[in-house]
């Protein structure tokens, strides 16, 4: 192991530039998802050294941007050197294999002991991740980079609101951040206040940090930090900062990891004052504890969302729908390709809906050989073998086709790089379904914009989204014409229909009526 001489700050040369090491693990796991491994993860998802400064330079970067606003935001404050590792994006999926994480954290270890010395580290991660083998990958990232560049060098990691934390995630590094928005729009910024802390901790400042783990899983139709307990919670946790208090971090947990850190995380960092962490720590966790009921909320069944979308055939004048299928969200882990919603709505002859974006490689490859105008009998799922991933044909018409790479214009895609893959838009009797090669959830309008889809004219848009969408398509559809429908998926809000097997037990609301206070 490394000596913290070797690795922390020369103090007999205080100016040179500070050198901080940029790394990021992202990896949202559901515990019942396809594993991933190295062969699922696209070339351009692993960016290391110089490739991963160079997308960070382009104007569009598809790195994350919580890099983009530490390096904006460092550039202020002091002389620094970024030292770029790498990036490694694996989106939201299984578990990851576990000689694939083996070999990432190895190339971790060897590209920050070869870019010693270094003054700080800071991670862009996202905290939801499970391996095969290891339950806490992250966790083993944040201690296996804390074992190289020693105590003394800062280590600060922002989250995902989604992350599941751990005690080895807390006490691997000085601050936790996790975003403060759900739809995410605040990374940015998140990634400025790192900046901030870490000039602080560069500068002598110590860390102090309390932590709490709540017994409560909270639904993730129930996470919006627009309005509703989430927001209240996170807003109540931002009015303890103070001048000891220097972040509060609420992480609503990924529902659907299955792990033994399942649940809802308070973590406060205090500037050296761990009383004080620890007392605004259990304030939190006590408020949310006792509104814990405000997490359960009902869903709409696909029989009412049919005859919604009926009367809306039938009445012009009635307002469009947004119909969420939240249980098949890519952006939870699921394939993106349940046909439930789909078939519902063309066995019910609905007319001007669109269905974006159902993730079939295949399909969309049929598309782009066939040409457009091209009619067929489009075979969806037929590749698939996946739980809830069924079949369906349909008479299809190939109305637009599209290389899949766009830049996203609002919400958490906002002039980010996305690549879709071969795309197409097929019309299946009177609704459109946009079709891609590389599985996303449609929180993005040019996602179905760049095959000339007009939203204004639809009379119904049905996204494989949990709520990333409300940030992007809000400006077509408010809150109050958004259904979140009832139908089954790998990523289902229906907690009881989880088939958990590591979460602690008891935990709210599979266990509604158990007892918990904050511990001291």
């Amino acid at each position: 192991m490394t000596t913290p001489a070797s690795t922390a700050r020369d103090a007999t040369t205080p100016n040179r530039p500070a050198r901080i090491a940029l790394v990021a693990f992202r990896l949202e796991s559901n515990g019942h998802a396809p594993v991933i491994g190295r062969d699922d993860v696209l070339p351009a998802s692993i960016m290391d050294g110089q490739a991963l400064l160079d997308d960070l330079a382009r104007e569009a970067p598809s790195a994350p941007a919580e890099f983009s606003g530490f390096m904006a935001e460092m550039n202020t404050l002091r002389p620094w050197q970024p030292v770029p590792i790498f990036c490694a994006e694996g989106g939201a999926s299984g578990p990851i294999d576990q000689d694939f994480f083996d070999w990432l954290v190895a190339e971790m270890e060897q590209r920050l002991r070869a870019a010693l010395p270094l003054d700080g580290v800071f991670f862009a991660e996202h905290g939801g991740g499970m391996a095969t083998v290891d339950p806490d990958p992250d966790g083993t990232l944040f201690a296996h980079a804390r074992a190289i560049v020693g105590p003394e060098a800062p280590i600060i990691a922002t989250l995902d609101l989604h992350a599941n934390v751990g005690r080895t995630m807390v006490d691997a590094v000085d601050m936790l951040c996790s975003f403060l928005t759900n739809p995410h729009v605040d990374q940015r910024e998140r990634g400025a206040e790192s900046a901030r802390a870490m000039h602080e901790m560069l500068n002598g400042e110590k860390t102090a940090k309390g932590f709490v783990k709540l017994p409560l899983i909270p639904p993730s139709i129930t996470q919006n930090t627009k309005a509703g307990p989430y927001a209240d919670h996170i807003a109540y946790g931002q009015s303890l900062l103070d001048e000891t208090v220097m972040n509060v971090s609420l992480c609503s947990g990924f529902s659907l990891g299955d792990t033994a850190k399942n649940g809802m995380s308070v973590t406060v960092t205090a500037r050296g004052d761990q009383a004080a962490a620890d007392r605004a720590a259990r304030k939190i966790a006590a408020r949310v504890w006792e509104e814990r009921q405000r997490y359960v909320k009902p869903m709409t069944s696909l029989d009412d969302a049919v005859q919604m979308m009926l009367e809306r055939n039938r009445e012009p004048a009635l307002r469009p729908l947004l119909f969420a299928d939240p249980a098949d969200n890519p952006g939870g882990g699921g394939r993106g390709n349940t046909p439930y919603i789909l078939r519902a709505f063309l066995e019910a002859r609905v007319r001007g809906c669109l269905l974006g974006c159902y993730f079939d490689a295949p399909l969309a490859a049929e598309a782009h050989e066939m040409g457009l105008g091209a009619r067929f009998q489009a075979r969806f799922n037929r590749a698939e073998t996946t739980t809830y991933s069924e079949p369906l044909e349909w008479e299809a018409e190939v109305v637009a086709l599209h290389d899949g790479q766009i830049v996203g214009r609002r919400g958490i895609r906002a002039g980010r790089s996305l690549e879709m893959g071969p795309t197409a838009l097929l019309r299946c009797g009177g609704c459109l379904v946009a079709v891609i090669s590389q599985r996303h959830q449609l929180a993005e309008p040019r996602m179905i914009e760049c095959l000339g889809v007009d939203i204004p004219k639809l009379r119904g848009l049905v996204v494989k989204s949990r709520g990333h969408f409300r940030a992007a398509f809000d400006e077509f559809f408010p809150d109050e014409d958004i259904i979140e429908v009832d139908v089954p998926g790998l990523t289902t809000p229906v907690l009881t229909r989880v088939p958990y097997k590591h979460v602690p037990r008891p935990i709210f609301p599979l266990d509604p009526d158990m007892a918990w206070s904050v511990p001291d």
